[in-house]
């Protein structure tokens, strides 16, 4: 096993030097840009060694006494959405996360979180799950990396380990060289699949998303009960910074605040999961409405997925991407960089707040 790991930082070496070298002897930005491909989770041109590997999909802890998150402002895509109690749980996607130091703290599936995951053809890691989820989960074709299954600490803490600075449950993590090493132990494929064509449509290079006849939004709030949370946006930088608990929130490996290019509202119709008082059944198949909010501007949009079904749990179109529209009924161009997803129950819709300032926020407006 050491052996592997050593194998693998040796060939990233070995890759680095070679492109430094490349550079230093004259290589002009035209020719470097070879080794670069658009990133299909935020439209920036990244190394192909990135881009075109399957990226990860972690399900990370959000609650109080879990914050703050190790490794989250290397999540290019984080989903949020509500689980059980009001709480909310998140999801990170991840495709350059090879240098970060820990990743976590990790917790458990739901049914609706394996289905964003797969959107992305990506290796989904969580540390237990709902009981309704397991025959999607264990489908030969979910890339799955379950922490109370073989691939975790029933094969020798292969894929995650606990920590001892937060509380159990809440201190399981994981890393680049473990993830690897679940990867191959499952004899997963590390490449997209051939007929993976990326989730979201970006603006081409140099260009702005500006959203110019929309509504301004210079304070964003999904309306979540238990953790208040909101974006600000700052016209400097052309990015929202995330706040929750009444705080900014941040990476704790890095002290930064965590900002994004663009918010996503998904409103979804739900209901109680079947024999259950406590799961929810959300619904993120058959399509509904929502907001686009980037450069201090918010839209109306309608999602959908082609083929989607509810009838058939395991339908193919259910894994094909969600698709965002416009009023005009043409599919939206995010801006490239970092996307927060909102998962917001359609019952709950009135709570969404968005507020051209702080002043208007704060007033009620």
């Amino acid at each position: 096993m050491r052996y592997k790991r050593v194998k693998r930082l040796l060939a990233g070496i070995s890759a680095a030097l070679m492109l430094a070298g490349c550079l230093a002897g004259g290589m002009t930005a035209s020719a470097a840009e070879n080794g670069f491909v658009t990133s299909y989770l935020t439209g920036k041109q990244v190394p192909e060694s990135i881009g075109r590997k399957r990226p990860i999909a972690v399900m990370l802890n959000n609650i109080y006494d879990a914050l703050p998150q190790s490794g989250i402002t290397n999540a290019a895509v984080v989903y949020e959405a509500p689980v059980e109690g009001g709480i909310t749980r998140l999801m990170g996607i991840f495709e350059d996360y090879q240098d970060v130091e820990r990743i976590g703290s990790v917790r458990s599936s739901r049914e609706y979180y394996v289905y964003f995951a797969r959107e992305f053809d990506a290796f989904y890691l969580h540390f237990g799950q709902a009981w309704y989820a397991l025959e999607l989960l264990w489908r030969d074709d979910t890339l799955n990396l379950s922490g109370l299954e073989d691939a975790g600490f029933g094969e020798g803490d292969l894929v995650y380990y606990r920590s001892d600075d937060f509380p159990a449950p809440h201190n399981v993590f994981t890393n680049y060289e473990m993830i690897q090493d679940g990867i191959e132990f499952r004899g997963y494929s590390t490449d997209y699949s051939d007929s993976y064509q990326g989730h979201y449509r970006f603006a081409e290079d140099g260009a702005r998303v500006t959203l110019d006849n929309g509504q301004d939004a210079g304070v964003v709030s999904p309306g979540y009960d238990y953790n208040d949370a909101y974006f600000v946006y700052d016209a400097a930088t052309g990015k929202y910074t995330r706040y929750q608990f009444g705080d900014v929130q941040i990476d704790k490996l890095t002290g930064s605040a965590l900002t994004y290019d663009n918010i996503l509202i998904q409103y979804c119709s739900w209901g109680p999961q079947v024999d259950s008082d406590t799961y929810l059944d959300i619904d993120v198949l058959t399509g509904g409405s929502g907001k686009y909010i980037t450069n201090g501007k918010a839209i109306d949009v309608t999602w959908r997925k082609e083929g989607a079904t509810r009838e058939d749990p395991f339908a193919e179109g259910n894994f094909s991407p969600t698709r965002y529209y416009d009023a005009d009924g043409n599919e939206i161009t995010l801006n490239q960089g970092k996307t927060w997803v909102c998962i917001v129950l359609d019952t709950e819709s009135g709570n969404v707040r968005i507020s051209p300032d702080m002043d208007a926020f704060n007033s009620g407006e």
